[in-house]
């Protein structure tokens, strides 16, 4: 039997509830935490759940809705048929697995995530890879396609070049070093970011596993109200704060010129860590 028959149709979807903690470590120490929620979405179910929920819309406005031209290429065609083809393009086949997507809904119709993760999963459960969709504020966004070496391992190591201009305060040439827990009754991300004289930041996101329904998304109006304006006046308000402390803002260069870059090592440092339990 699939992971999918396996599964009732309420648990193709949830949310997590947790915090985001960056921490910057020279030339100036500088720390940013908040409380968020993010939703992991079944890309196949997504139809449905827009069916089901009354405070969802999916590629319809809503208080809460997610749209599929704010991901992949953009342009509202199937994200699910655009993760397929970027996975045939590494030589990675599902047939018969789930695609999820962890990242924030539109809230009253806007949305910027600075991160999302597509998991990708084959027939029997096991993750096969995962697409790091990153984006910045000047809206240019850049995916980093990395096959898993060990599907049954909770916790995925990953590393990579950095290709996209994210922060006016963090050169080019950087690595990420990624340790990402597959979602179950936790989700966890730990990103630390690299420049030739070692650790430069490091960002985090812990959270706990609560249902996706018409109860949970009423709550967050009053827990989390216009979370995702927060999110992008908070970043422009630490930019500010930084710049006051005498960083120099860096040149932005060309986007590249791919959208995806496939990456064929997936291994990280070990010293990146997330929660275990």
């Amino acid at each position: 039997m699939s992971i999918r028959a396996k599964l009732q149709d309420t648990a193709l979807s949830s949310a997590y509830v947790g915090q985001v903690v960056h921490m910057r470590k020279r030339p100036r120490v500088h720390r940013l935490q908040y409380r968020v929620f993010y939703l992991l979405l079944d890309l196949d179910n997504l139809p449905n759940l827009g069916r089901k929920l009354r405070l969802f819309g999916y590629n319809r406005s809503g208080l809460f809705s997610f749209h599929e031209r704010d991901h992949g290429p953009r342009n509202g065609s199937s994200l699910r048929a655009w993760v397929d083809t970027q996975l045939d393009k590494a030589g990675i086949a599902i047939p018969g697995g789930r695609v999820t997507l962890l990242c924030l809904p539109r809230i009253f119709g806007y949305v910027f995530n600075p991160i999302s993760i597509f998991y990708c999963f084959d027939d029997a459960g096991q993750l096969k890879a995962t697409l790091y969709e990153v984006s910045n504020t000047f809206r240019e966004s850049h995916t980093y396609l990395l096959p898993v070496e060990n599907g049954t391992d909770t916790i995925v190591h990953h590393s990579f070049d950095k290709e996209l201009y994210v922060s006016p305060f963090i050169p080019m040439a950087c690595r990420y070093e990624v340790a990402l827990r597959k979602p179950d009754a936790r989700a966890s991300i730990a990103i630390r970011e690299y420049d030739a004289e070692g650790a430069l930041l490091v960002a985090t996101f812990h959270g706990a596993r609560t249902c996706l329904n018409d109860a949970f998304l009423l709550s967050t109006i009053v827990r989390f109200p216009l979370l995702t304006m927060k999110v992008m006046v908070g970043i422009h308000w630490d930019a500010l704060r930084i710049w006051l402390k005498g960083m120099p803002i860096l040149p932005h260069p060309i986007q590249p010129s791919q959208s995806v870059s496939i990456i064929k090592s997936p291994r990280s440092l070990p010293d990146v860590r997330v929660r275990t339990n």
